[in-house]
């Protein structure tokens, strides 16, 4: 059986391990900065995918409906003239001109006199429209994965700034087209991982936590305005009235205007 005995005058204590340095606002740090970053880049990609969604939507838009809506402003116009020509009132007349020169605006005579500008430009041929206006789910994730891992705003450096900003203009490039392929050789080829971060319990820590806490912050509040001002927009409103699903508004959108053009038609033919 073992006894306890007490130390003899000189006897010295065993050593003990150096207390590490830990402040107690560092673990409250660490939980709000990683709600904040996942905050942020769910909040990234949804900006960018709101803005690739518009460019997208605008193009596919023009390009489809834009030969009904011009169809549109012409029967306006017959119907307009037909109401001129039966009345002879001025102010039937005058609708008419209206309703014509928004089909045929006036040309710009001083530009007319300097030279045909029209002549001089060169053709510019459409893009192409894409296949799908939103980027699917699995684009959304690699951009996702991509935009935290390599974002410019993580690193500090001027160099490392530059080289993640070439690296994510790449990224936006494919995530606009929605080319998966791309967008997995480009998560391949990140190889150097996260921005360095000061290791857990210093000093260097904390003051990187509150830095990184401010700035996640302010940029949150920025990408809100950022996607208010878009939602706010003219094809904004319009891609609002169906954001689940904005292949879909299209279809809506054509099935509205072949019943206007329908019942345009109707209108002056029973004028005629």
């Amino acid at each position: 059986m073992t006894t306890d005995r007490g130390r003899g005058p000189g006897e010295l204590d065993e050593p003990t391990a150096p207390v590490r340095w830990t402040d107690p606002e560092e673990p409250e740090l660490e939980a709000r900065v990683v709600r904040a970053e996942a905050e942020w880049v769910d909040a990234e990609v949804a900006v960018e995918t709101l803005r690739i969604e518009l460019d997208n939507f605008a193009l596919v838009h023009h390009q489809r409906l834009g030969p009904m809506y011009v169809r549109l402003d012409e029967l306006d116009a017959l119907i307009a003239e037909a109401r001129a020509a039966r009345s002879g009132s001025a102010e039937d007349l005058r609708r008419a001109y209206e309703a014509r020169s928004v089909l045929e605006p006036m040309p710009d005579l001083a530009a007319f006199f300097e030279g045909d500008a029209a002549a001089a430009e060169e053709a510019v041929p459409m893009p192409q429209a894409p296949d799908r206006i939103r980027p699917d789910r699995e684009a959304q994730r690699l951009f996702r994965e991509l935009a935290r891992r390599a974002h410019p705003d993580l690193a500090q450096e001027p160099e490392e700034v530059r080289r993640r900003g070439e690296f994510i203009a790449r990224v936006n490039e494919a995530y606009a087209r929605g080319d998966v392929l791309a967008l997995e050789a480009l998560a391949q080829e990140w190889a150097d991982g996260d921005t360095f971060r000061p290791e857990a319990g210093t000093p260097e820590r904390v003051v990187w936590l509150r830095q990184r806490l401010e700035w996640l912050e302010s940029r949150l509040r920025s990408l809100g305005a950022t996607r208010a001002e878009l939602e706010g927009g003219p094809m904004g409103q319009l891609l609002m009235l169906l954001p689940d699903d904005p292949d879909a508004l299209l279809e809506v959108l054509a099935e509205q205007l072949l019943t206007s053009v329908a019942e345009r038609q109707s209108e002056l033919e029973a004028l005629l």
